[in-house]
């Protein structure tokens, strides 16, 4: 019998658990895969604590890689023992194995082991939204990346400096700096400072192009204070709690800015664009353009303590559970 971690009420980590479930067999275009990694991520957080509402009881989880153990009718692209990874769209990855549609799978190179892809995909994709299609970065930007330590952070610095920006980055602590200064930030600042006066000194008060937040409510308002006039304020995440209630006319009065709150699933929503997004993050990733870092596992099993520590900012880089 195939165990998953399941939740039957939002709240706190300790919903969180372990029981046994019924996989199934895929049905057409559809595919099973035996998990060999899973990605941890905030939205599994507001998921669990029902800040993103879900049908209950569910498992979370939206990275995996694995490999395929049957497949269903009409597949073409895809056979039994095939390595895959994929970022879904809904939970489901807390589990020794699913069932998935086979379309929202991606095959992985051999240069990339499993627990990198389970941290990679995810984050990756979303990296590639990030500075690949909501703003095309280029060498004459200046970009602001919070939570910089952290797994979608680390792969931002590493593609941002790859396309030839200037990256100024945020920290939660002084800990944290010096993992961010070895992936050649320009700049590594701590929310515990006066950021939004250094990133104004940094910039010669002109501000930044972008600036990538994923903290939320925090952040948001010193982040459009950093933006130079018709900036672009990306804001994808909660960590910290939702933003509040926004006026159009902030915008205005801080010289016409831009604010998009994306979701990833817009920008792959057809197997063409997934496929092209894929294909960039996981030849750069196969070249270590765009390294991994894995900076702790857990077993499946203790889900609910690889959330607290996510929650409690303990965890750096990347954080995947093994089945």
């Amino acid at each position: 019998m195939t165990h998953a971690i399941r939740f039957h009420a939002h709240g706190g980590p300790d919903v969180l658990r372990w029981e046994q479930v019924d996989v199934g067999e895929p049905g057409p275009k559809e595919v099973r895969i035996r998990h060999t990694a899973v990605g941890l991520n905030f939205i599994d957080v507001y998921e669990r604590t029902g800040l993103y509402s879900s049908k209950l009881p569910t498992t979370p989880g939206r990275e995996g890689a694995g490999v395929i153990e049957a497949v269903g009718s009409g597949i073409r692209d895809f056979a039994v023992g095939d390595r895959v990874g994929y970022a879904a769209d809904r939970g489901g990855a807390y589990a020794e194995a699913r069932v998935m549609p086979a379309e929202r799978l991606v095959k992985l190179p051999s240069a990339i082991d499993d627990r990198s892809a389970a941290a990679l995909m995810l984050k990756g994709l979303t990296v590639q939204m990030l500075l690949r299609q909501i703003h095309r970065v280029r060498k004459s930007d200046i970009v602001l990346i919070h939570a910089a330590a952290g797994g979608v952070g680390m792969i931002a610095v590493q593609w941002a400096k790859h396309l030839g920006a200037t990256v100024i980055a945020t920290v939660g602590s002084a800990a944290k700096q010096d993992a961010v200064r070895a992936l050649r930030a320009d700049h590594v600042l701590t929310l515990e400072e006066d950021w939004v006066a250094q990133v104004k000194s940094i910039t010669r008060k002109r501000g930044v192009n972008v600036v990538y937040d994923s903290v939320g409510k925090d952040t948001f308002m010193q982040s459009l204070d950093c933006l130079r006039p018709r900036g672009l304020m990306v804001t994808y995440g909660n960590s910290s709690g939702p933003v509040p209630p926004v006026a159009p006319l902030e915008l205005s009065k801080r010289g016409s800015l831009f604010l998009t709150r994306p979701t990833l699933f817009n920008y792959t929503a057809t197997r063409s664009a997934l496929q092209r997004a894929a294909d960039e993050l996981l030849d750069l990733a196969a070249r270590s353009v765009i390294k991994v870092h894995v900076g702790q596992t857990y077993p499946l099993q203790d889900a609910a303590r690889a959330h607290r520590e996510l929650e409690a900012r303990q965890t750096t880089g990347s954080t995947v559970l093994l089945p």
